[in-house]
């Protein structure tokens, strides 16, 4: 099968990376036209011209990656092919809900929902991240479900693996990062740090920059959590040997935006895919692949008490921390490594062309 691929965000970007690795590895052949320029009109631009040159070569379908909202119509008018939409989110519900840059019922808010209904009624088949997501675009935009597969977000295997750690072992390390965008909820992590500051063997380790940095960092400030050390920037490929150095990884989401409760944080996948326990916030989203305390902890969403809690009972429970990491290493083996989401996304195009 031959596919021609464009994308919104660059091929680097993390869903748009795998996607790409896992098609290939099940024997799909690319047309890449995607770009790697650093604003968003130059790069879908480029991604047009890309387009446009190679448009009436011999392809089965065209695949629009992740941000692909605003190609997706050009695309329908310019070529007859089967088009696979990666939605991957809500341009509507990021602006207006999550970071609620505009109201729903602005105009900017309006086009927005135009633009998420638009594209995936031109779509003839659209892939989300979970069951929960996919719901909310039904419901939401009023389309048929048949047209949606969930697709799990995965890591990449060549970076996110089992490491041994190189650490002194004075201090129990609870790791996170984030960009700091609401959805994250990154002051639920903040306010619990500050609860366990007097117990100094624990030291938060909180990487990223974003949104709410500034906020975030003055409510550690005011809190008095000391214990947090903040690392505003690292290079991605040196993430995985931070992640190696934490005895217990915060995967989230812990908002209580609605979005945070229908998805899974890619953070999530790379910290099982690196075997180690983590705690993620108890929605739906996650209950669709971890189980409580069998291969994760599960604490109430916005609770900084709970998450807290959670912290303390894992780092005085070696045992559990072992079990939650075997399990769901495990688990990512089975269901979210590079292997299995190939072959889902083998499956998918079998079922909705013949040809795999």
């Amino acid at each position: 099968m031959k596919i021609l691929f464009v994308a919104g965000r660059e091929p680097a970007y993390v869903r748009n990376a795998m996607i790409l690795k896992c098609l290939k590895g099940i024997g799909v052949e690319i047309i890449d036209c995607s770009d790697s320029s650093a604003s968003y009109p130059a790069r879908f631009l480029k991604v047009m011209l890309k387009f446009l040159s190679r448009r009436n070569e011999d392809f089965d379908a065209v695949f629009v990656g992740f941000l692909g909202q605003p190609l997706v119509p050009l695309i329908r008018s310019l070529c007859s092919k089967p088009i696979i939409f990666d939605a991957f989110l809500s341009t509507y519900d990021t602006m207006c809900f999550d970071r609620k840059r505009f109201r729903p019922d602005s105009l900017p808010g309006r086009l927005f929902y135009h633009l998420d209904k638009y594209s995936c009624e031109l779509a003839e088949s659209i892939i989300l991240d979970t069951d929960a997501h996919i719901d909310y675009f039904t419901e939401t935009f009023g389309l048929p479900r048949h047209k949606f597969h969930r697709v799990f977000v995965g890591a990449d295997d060549s970076l996110f693996y089992p490491r041994e750690p190189k650490r002194d072992g004075r201090k129990f390390t609870v790791f996170y990062y984030s960009s700091f965008l609401p959805l994250h909820g990154t002051q639920y992590v903040v306010q619990a740090a500050a609860r366990l500051r007097d117990h100094k063997e624990i030291e938060f380790v909180v990487v990223g920059k974003g949104m709410e940095h500034g906020k975030v960092v003055t409510l550690a400030r005011n809190l008095g959590a000391d214990n947090i050390r903040f690392i505003d920037w690292l290079p991605y490929r040196q993430l995985p040997l931070q992640i190696a150095q934490a005895d217990l990884c915060l995967g989230g989401h812990f908002s209580d935006i609605d979005k945070a409760k229908r998805v899974i944080a890619g953070k999530t996948y790379q910290f099982i895919a690196m075997k180690k326990p983590v705690i993620v916030g108890d929605c739906r989203g996650n209950r669709e692949l971890f189980e409580d305390r069998h291969n994760a902890l599960m604490v109430d969403m916005a609770d900084a008490e709970a998450l807290a809690d959670g912290i303390l009972e894992l780092k005085s429970d070696e045992a559990l921390r072992q079990h939650l990491a075997e399990e769901g290493y495990k688990l990512y083996l089975e269901r979210c490594d590079s292997q299995a989401i190939a072959r889902e996304l083998g499956r998918f195009l079998h079922d909705r062309s013949g040809k795999g």
